[in-house]
């Protein structure tokens, strides 16, 4: 796949090289001396374009119709619109994604300018501690399904009402499935006749509702 990254600050830099660890064609688009110095070093050369990329010269010699995936990623919100625009509307790029430096700016981050998807580092912060909350004090491993389901971990503590029963008796809220119970280092397959004990690690799939009731069951009562 050919990827265009436009920006090399760090955030293009890095994405540049992990695209590359990966086998993907790159081309980073810079045109600010002091940057370039730098990308020089960290990147392979025939992965650098020189040129300012709001201008349409610049891209047409960069090759961005054969682009696959355009990825603006500057520090200038303006900018990182009108590449988007440009490279949808005049390059056909079929994927376009862009970095949101301002909050504020958000909503111009839409197909209004083609932008497939907008990175925004405010609204990503504020879902993972709104998630944070909604799950208590278990630990999310992994979202599942577009982020409907969690893969949790969860420790059985002392005085909950799970601790010492057995995984029939306790009545799992029907939007969990218990995947996995971790004992002192050792895996165990969950049946039903199968002991909870305290210290346990219960790694599970729920969704935001039967996490709630799960975690009541797995904590000791509230004093």
């Amino acid at each position: 796949m050919f990827i265009v990254i436009v920006g090399g600050g760090r955030t293009g830099a890095h994405l540049a090289r992990i695209l590359l660890t990966q086998e993907q064609e790159i081309l980073l688009i810079e045109h600010r001396k002091e940057l370039l110095s730098r990308l020089h070093r960290e990147l392979p050369t025939e992965a650098i374009f020189e040129g300012r990329a709001d201008d349409p010269l610049t891209l047409d010699a960069a090759g961005v119709y054969r682009a696959q995936a355009i990825i603006a990623s500057t520090s200038e919100d303006e900018v990182n619109l009108l590449v988007c625009y440009l490279a949808r509307s005049r390059y056909h790029v079929p994927r376009t994604i862009a970095r949101v430096n301002d909050p504020r700016h958000a909503w111009l981050f839409d197909k209004k300018f083609h932008v497939d998807v907008a990175v925004n580092a405010s609204e990503i912060l504020a879902s993972v501690i709104e998630e944070d909350i909604a799950l208590g004090d278990m630990m999310t491993l992994l979202k599942l399904h577009q982020g409907n389901y969690f893969l949790v971990s969860e420790k059985i503590q002392k005085g909950s009402p799970a601790s010492g029963k057995a995984i029939r008796e306790l009545g799992i809220p029907k939007r969990c499935v218990i995947a996995a119970i971790i004992r002192q280092g050792e895996l165990i397959l969950p049946r039903g006749d199968t002991l909870f004990e305290e210290g346990d690690e219960v790694l599970a799939v729920v969704d935001e509702e039967g996490s709630k009731s799960f975690e009541k069951l797995l904590s000791p009562p509230q004093a």
